[in-house]
């Protein structure tokens, strides 16, 4: 979906009449959620429609118990469980069947690591930043470093924003936490292995008290299920500091069109900001050589 599309702008109304005439279900409660691309409500019922020119698909998800990681201290051991779970994800998806799933090809998804390259349509927002040098210089090293590589990466089903507010956890028994669920799966599309481990790293670096200490982990998680190859390793930091560009682009973008959603749409860009400075200015070789070196003892110890 791109950021040029139509968002929904339906009453609560309008979408009490859409659950009650697809679903069969009676409201006790409704609320907004925020959102980027679409529009998102949160619905309790009493038991267990288009409007317009606009047409828009329709779901109804289930609640899954749990809270976003976002919300307590990420353990390395944490980090290496979100690794892990997020590589054997891919798995699952890649074995997936469906009449449709060609739909999920999604060529012109600005989301997709894969069009970094529209990332330009939209940079005249960060004129006059400083960002905008930085942003300029990554989208140079993906075309130079990244996208001649690209042939050698694996393909598959990604889940596509496997982010620290939708990963959900819940406490363990000895007093920390587990992963309890995933949710959110409207980014999916095809792409590649690797693209998911980029974004699960960049996300995972948002809340963390020291960023750099995030990629280890997570590597070692992933590569216990899905080694990387020599392309994927070597593309893995431009790859993650993409993610980030995406990210803060897109955001700033998108409130250029919705100013009164600010406050979501900015979430990743207030702690991304400075992560995106110290990486680049770190630079690939000192940033690789935290990540392997500390996926390498992490792999010992386990």
């Amino acid at each position: 979906m791109s950021v040029d599309h139509s968002k929904p702008n339906l009453s609560q109304s309008q979408a009490a009449d859409i659950v009650k005439k697809h679903y069969k279900l009676t409201l006790s409660q409704l609320r907004t959620l925020p959102s980027y691309d679409d529009q998102n409500f949160c619905i309790e019922t009493v038991e267990d429609c288009g409007y317009g020119l606009q047409k828009y698909l329709v779901r109804l998800l289930t609640y899954l118990p749990g809270i976003p990681i976002a919300n307590i201290p990420s353990s390395p051991q944490l980090l290496y469980e979100v690794g892990r779970t997020a590589a054997n994800m891919d798995n699952v998806l890649n074995k997936m069947e469906h009449p449709q799933l060609s739909a999920l090809q999604r060529d012109g998804f600005i989301w997709s690591l894969s069009n970094i390259p529209l990332l330009l349509k939209y940079i005249n927002v960060l004129d006059g930043d400083p960002l905008l040098e930085v942003v300029k210089s990554v989208l140079h090293q993906y075309k130079t470093v990244v996208a001649p590589q690209s042939s050698s990466f694996r393909t598959c089903l990604i889940h596509g924003d496997f982010n620290d507010l939708n990963v959900l956890v819940q406490a363990d028994d000895s007093n920390g936490h587990k992963i309890s669920g995933i949710i959110d799966f409207g980014d999916m599309s095809f792409g590649y292995y690797v693209f998911e481990l980029a974004i699960t790293i960049m996300y995972m670096m948002l809340e963390h008290p020291n960023p750099i200490e995030v990629g280890g982990p997570i590597l070692a998680g992933w590569e216990s299920v899905f080694p990387l190859n020599a392309a994927e390793r070597d593309c893995l930091f431009w790859l993650v500091l993409s993610r980030l560009c995406q990210s803060l682009v897109i955001a700033r973008y998108s409130v250029t069109l919705h100013p009164e959603n600010e406050e979501y749409l900015m979430i990743s860009s207030k702690k991304g900001i400075p992560i995106l400075h110290k990486f680049f200015e770190m630079g690939k070789e000192q940033v690789e050589k935290v990540w392997f070196q500390s996926a390498a003892q992490f792999k010992d110890r386990n």
